[in-house]
Parts: structure tokens; sequence; C-alpha cells
């Protein structure tokens, strides 16, 4: 069930992550899994495989045939990661107790562990940091100049390609560009990007590339009309305007709380009411976001064991599941909504722990903090949307951006404290004097000077 040209583009994709150099293989695999429609597939007796699916396998493939590590090891991050995708394959084969349900959990978990291991193996250090960047520009760049394309001429170019159709979707006399990924799913993607690509700016390479990918990355956000896509938007901008306060973020989060706090306590309604509230494009579903969220809440009882089958009861439209949130509690029960958020914790965390390590050097720093507020902004973002397959590629490069830059950062930390400064070498030098009272690495650096 596929195009021919979709047909053609994956096999030489296949080709290419198998045979080329690690970035070059991290290049076609990124474009790959942004170009295609996800409704592309191989049917296989019972079994369906998705391009996403067979560029896993192809990316999966190629890390079996290199024994080289992870940086940093298997941190705490990859380990939650583990543990949602495992939990919730579990959990949702004990719900259904079905062979076909299982099969199709399978082919969940494959696109879930395996994309999450193939980012992780092919951004290996800082500078495949920027490779995904720049690559992801051109992804936005492209997406971008579709999607303005479809409200000028109200034709989808990947219909053509087997994503849907070719005409255009309206909602209240406004045109919702979809792209390959769909309005919001595509608006989304664009709008937690905006850091990226502002930091890539702010390097003084690749300007034109940068300033290319934020103004894709913006058309595409804007062009979806959907007010989740802006939150995104508007998530990541927030997040750039504090950069500030970057010291004093523990502040700032114990402010926020509690301020949630003392509106649950005032407010008639409970305080995630106030998503009933949002509407930036005057025709958001803002209420059915927060009935949504509340039904969860309430029937905590149903779902917290196994997740829960039967949501669609609870109310009109409840079948409609447009919360990150609450499709992993209802799909995978209490614990692997634990696991799922401790992805968010770890990788905060990771992102602090590493600005305190280089804490002076703003060109790491800002680093560190655009991929925190890149994090934050899809935070925002999963209120008001769930995370199909193709937009969860786009949060692993971002989680193994995470690993990569803590790590480095960790490093560059331990080369410091290990290269003695020369106002500590002078005065033993002149003395003659024996070793001073320092740690291991740098009494081998003094003694390796001694020598010479």
């Amino acid at each position: 069930m596929l195009h021919p040209l979709v047909a053609v583009w994956l096999l030489i994709a296949i080709v290419l992550i198998l045979t080329r150099p690690r970035g070059q293989a991290l290049t076609v695999f990124l474009l790959s899994c942004f170009s295609i429609p996800i409704g592309q597939v191989i049917v296989l007796g019972t079994l369906h495989f998705s391009v996403l699916r067979i560029l896993v396998l192809a990316g999966l493939v190629r890390r079996a045939s290199f024994r080289a590590k992870f940086p940093g090891g298997f941190n705490a991050v990859d380990q939650v990661v583990v543990l949602w995708t495992v939990s919730a394959l579990v959990t949702l084969s004990l719900q259904w107790m079905n062979s076909q349900a299982l099969i199709h959990n399978l082919g969940d978990f494959l696109d879930a562990i395996g994309g999450y291991f193939v980012v992780r193996f092919l951004i290996p250090d800082g500078e495949a940091i920027r490779r995904t960047i720049k690559v992801l520009a051109v992804v936005c760049i492209i997406q971008g100049a579709f999607m303005i394309n479809e409200q000028i001429a109200h034709v989808n170019v990947f219909g053509y390609l087997g994503n849907g159709w070719i005409g255009v979707t309206v909602r209240d006399g406004k045109i919702r560009s979809e792209g390959v990924m769909g309005c919001i799913y595509a608006g989304v993607f664009g709008g937690v990007l905006i850091p990226w690509f502002l930091w890539l700016w702010t390097t003084g390479k690749s300007r034109i590339l940068a300033l290319a990918g934020f103004a894709g990355a913006t058309a595409m956000a804007i062009t979806s009309n959907s007010s989740t896509s802006l939150l995104a938007l508007g998530g990541s901008l927030v997040g750039l305007a504090f950069w500030p306060l970057r010291k004093q973020m523990r502040l700032v989060r114990w402010g926020l709380a509690l301020s949630l706090v003392t509106l649950h306590l005032v407010m008639k309604a409970p305080v995630w009411a106030l998503i009933a509230h949002i509407d930036l494009t005057g025709s958001s579903s803002g209420d059915h976001r927060y009935k949504l969220m509340d039904n969860c809440i309430r029937h905590f009882s149903d779902w917290w064991l196994i997740g829960y089958q039967y949501y669609n009861n609870w109310g009109w439209d409840m079948w409609d599941l447009c919360n990150q949130f609450v499709v992993i509690a209802l799909t995978g029960g209490l614990l692997t909504l634990i696991f799922y958020i401790a992805i968010f914790k770890r990788s905060f965390a990771a992102i602090g722990n590493a600005r305190k390590d280089v804490n002076g050097d703003r060109a790491r720093e800002w680093l560190l903090w655009c991929l925190g507020v890149d994090l934050f902004a899809n935070v925002v973002s999963h209120f008001g949307i769930n995370y199909m397959a193709q937009l969860m590629m786009s949060v692993f490069p971002l989680l193994a951006c995470i690993s990569v830059a803590a790590y480095e950062a960790k490093q560059s930390t331990t080369e410091r404290l290990a290269v003695p400064k020369k106002d500590q070498l002078e005065p033993a030098l002149a003395a003659g004097a024996t070793y001073l009272p320092l740690n291991e690495a740098r009494q081998g650096t003094l003694h390796g000077l001694f020598e010479g």
C-alpha cells in the first residue's frame, strides 16, 4: 500500500541508512521520517509495517553493526524510556487480552523503543546535535512552504502521496493547513522547534538556514490555525524570555506551583478548568479538553491499574483523546503514566545539573537552555494533543540531544578541574617543592610537567 514515489524514496533511504557514515545516516533518517505520510504501509499477512516502522528497523540494523556505547552510558533518561515502553506494552496487552491487540501493541512498542534507540545512536556528540537541528530546519522549510501553499492554492500536495485527500480542512471559515502530518501535529512540530533555530542562529554559523527554519516553523504553527499549535509557539517564546532568570528557576517553579494551588482553592471550578478558556483561533475546543481531563481525574478508579477501554462512555466526544497525558493514563495505567512523567522530570534535571556544571560558559548554558525550552513547549502541547508515532519521533531526538549535551557538560567540567591553572603551577615550580595537595588528575598533570 505504497505510492510508487514513496517506495522509491524508502528504498533509497534504507540503503543510505545502512551504508553511509553515521552523520549522513542521521540526516536521511530524519528527512525520511518527516517527509513521508504516516498512512503509507506495507502489509504482510496480518502484520502492518508503516514506513516509519521500516525506517526504525533499518536504523536498528545499522545500530547492531556498531559496538559503540551511548555517550555517558545508559543514563537515567534511557532507563525511564525503557520502563515506559515496557510498561505500556504489558498493561495494554493485559487490558485487551487479544492476540490481534498484542500484535498491534508490539508494533507500537517497536516504534517507540526502536525509534528512541536509533536516534540515541545516531546522535553521539555535539556536532550531531547541530546536524540534527539543521536537518529539522530543512524539514520545517519544506513543510512550511507547502502549508502556506495550502492557504493559497487550497491543495495539500502530500495528498498525492497517499496522505488522505488533496483538499484542505476548513473550520469556521479558516483553512487548517496539514502538510504531511496533519494540522495540529504539524503546527506543534514547528512551534516547539523555535528555540533550536534561534540557538543555531546565535552561534554565528548556518544563519541563513536557521532563519529560514525559524520562518518555516512559524509558518507551520500559524497556518495550522490551531490553538494547540499557537500554544506550542507561545511556550517556546515564554521559555526563551525566562533566560535571564535561569539561575532562579527553583523560585519560578515554586511560584508557579503555589499560584496553581491558590487558584484551585479560590476558583469555583478546579484549576484545570482554565483549559476551557483557551481559544486562540476563535474555533478551539477548549471545553472538550477540559472535560476530558476532568473525567480522567474523576474516574481515576477506572484506569489506575491497567488503563481503561470504555472512556467513550464518560460523555459526549470523550473518544477524542486530545491530551497526551490522558492517553498514557487510559492506555497504560498509573504506573505507565508515572514512568512517562519521569522522562520529563529526569530530562529537566539533567539540563539543570548540566547548566550548573558549565556555569559561566554562556555558549553551553544557552544550548542547554534552548533544549530545556523545547522540552517545556512539548509539555505545554501535551495538554492539547495526543502524540502519534510520527510526532513522538520529534521528541526522541530532543531527549537524545539532552543526554549528549548533559554528558559533554560534565566532561568539560572534569577536564577543567583536571588541568591546573598557571597561578597554581608557578609557585610550585619556583620553589622546586613537592606536589601540591590536588586530586589525582591534577597530580598526574603536574608529574608530567615536572618530568618534562
